[in-house]
């Protein structure tokens, strides 16, 4: 497609960005006043064209997504399917699966269209925040469809969604990590003997995420540490060795902990954000250049047609309605599925992840196929940092805000998961280039993780690392307590 007006110098704009030290200091989003659009983001077109919209909408960012859209008719029978037959669980279910994956790739789509308008560093923070909208609206609807057990008059277990939740936070970790990063390596690979990465965009990525899993672990390390030091209530006043450390106590620290904890990595988060638009935007800038020029489909992608602003918008709202429709008929399933014998750990570990991350998927593993290493590898770290410290803590506050007791207790299993991802991506990034044996080897150790995660049993209370597994521990007293108690009792 024929661009409209002057086209730019690439070279004056590679020599401006290493030569100009002021433009760390430049602003990151252009002025919407003044109308400014980035070149690239151009269509030729203004307005509302229906027939230029679902063309563009169609045709995507790539081949695949180009064939995900033929799932779009699955849409409309997930809507129909609710409300015309309300006792098909399962086919509601697996229908609404299938639909969140053409309305994620929609949604995604659209936000690379919106980011294109944007300066270069912006756009990628932009576009990466859009792919986590999906992830967002599932935890919200997760955590507001959850029931407390003490509102809740049947099985104790009966609406807890906080098992899942937290599954799932840890699983779109893992998610990215293994299966997205390795998949990049894999197809790059194939393409290409070797992939190489720049060192701010490895090291810093994995730097972070590093810091990220060290404070989501914090509130299981404590409760580990602490959960044989605790006691059980005896007969509503007396207690026994410890007067005041009772379960009850050490769940009320560890839901506080968590909610700290989960302000703390907010923070961190928008210092994440703050280096990566202002301390080293130029450094930024220059690398994503030096990307788009290695792109081996370069001028099929300047040749593509693009949406306009509106389109864009439009784009943005039907993809977000869709998504959040089909994530309340997912979660509304969630308990029949379970019944079905699907476990709770694997639906959120392995399925939920799958699907709301499946637009970020398609784009990091095209980017790699065109050789937009470092495009690529920052669409797998970046999506995995939000998680850890943005979206992962911002639904234990509004759980906080709800009355629900969302905390960061995660299960042991899936701590130790983290933490040894983070250290073996953390290992192959390390020499600044890939190959696609570590991509097989990443996608391998993902699949031994979704076996484990199958067989691995549902838990009874909200978190299986947490004080419900200590209802059935024993107590050992001696025989001269014991008839100290029992004297006390009589009394």
């Amino acid at each position: 497609m024929e661009r409209l007006g002057p086209q730019p110098d690439h070279n004056n704009e590679v020599q401006n960005s290493r030569t100009n030290h002021h433009d760390e200091s430049s602003p990151l989003l252009p002025s919407i006043l003044r109308g400014h659009v980035a070149e690239e983001g151009e269509s030729g077109r203004r307005g509302f064209h229906v027939r230029h919209f679902l063309n563009v909408s169609y045709t995507s960012s790539n081949i695949v997504s180009k064939y995900v859209n033929l799932l779009w008719p699955f849409v409309p029978i997930a809507i129909i399917l609710r409300y015309a037959m309300p006792k098909a669980h399962l086919w509601i279910f697996a229908m609404s699966y299938i639909g969140m994956i053409p309305s994620a790739n929609l949604l995604g789509f659209a936000g690379q269209e919106f980011a294109k308008k944007m300066p270069k560093v912006a756009g990628i923070l932009i576009e990466t925040t859009f792919g986590s909208i999906v992830e967002i609206i599932l935890f919200m609807v997760l955590i507001v469809q959850h029931k407390n057990q003490e509102d809740d008059e049947g099985s104790g277990d009966e609406g807890n969604l906080i098992p899942i939740i937290q599954a799932a936070i840890l699983g779109s970790i893992l998610t990215n990590l293994l299966l997205c990063l390795g998949l990049c390596f894999f197809v790059g690979g194939i393409r290409q003997q070797a992939q190489k990465f720049h060192a701010v965009v490895s090291e810093t990525g994995s730097g972070i995420l590093l810091v990220a899993g060290f404070g989501l672990l914090i509130p299981s390390a404590f409760y580990s540490a602490l959960k044989g030091e605790t006691v059980t209530e005896v007969s509503g006043k007396l207690r026994i060795l410890h007067e005041k450390f009772t379960q009850e106590t050490l769940q009320r620290d560890i839901l506080r902990i968590s909610q700290i904890t989960s302000i703390v990595l907010i923070i961190a988060f928008g210092f994440f954000l703050w280096y990566n638009a202002r301390s080293s935007h130029s450094l930024f800038d220059e690398v994503i250049e030096q990307d788009e020029h290695a792109d081996l489909d370069r001028h099929h992608d300047e040749a593509r047609m693009r949406f306009t602003g509106t389109e864009t918008t439009v784009a943005l709202i039907l993809s977000l309605v869709s998504a959040t429709l089909l994530l309340i008929y997912l979660v509304e399933q969630i308990e029949h599925v379970v019944h079905t014998g699907v476990p709770d750990q694997f639906l959120g570990l392995i399925l939920l992840p799958l699907v709301e991350k499946a637009a970020e998927h398609l784009t990091a593993i095209d980017e790699a196929w065109d050789g937009v290493a470092n495009v690529a590898l920052y669409h797998c770290l970046g999506p995995s940092i939000q998680t850890a410290l943005f979206n992962g803590p911002l639904v234990v506050l509004v759980g906080w805000m709800l009355g629900k007791p969302m905390d960061l207790n995660f299960e042991i299993f899936m701590i130790v998961l983290l933490v040894l991802s983070i250290i073996v991506v953390g290992n192959f990034l390390r020499d600044g280039e890939s190959n696609w044996l570590e991509g097989a080897l990443l996608v391998v150790v993902y699949a031994i993780i979704a076996i484990a995660s199958w067989y691995y049993p549902n838990p009874d209370v909200a978190t299986s690392n947490g004080l419900g597994d200590m209802a059935g521990q024993n107590v050992t007293i001696s025989a001269e307590v014991l008839r100290g108690l029992l004297a006390k009792l009589n009394m």
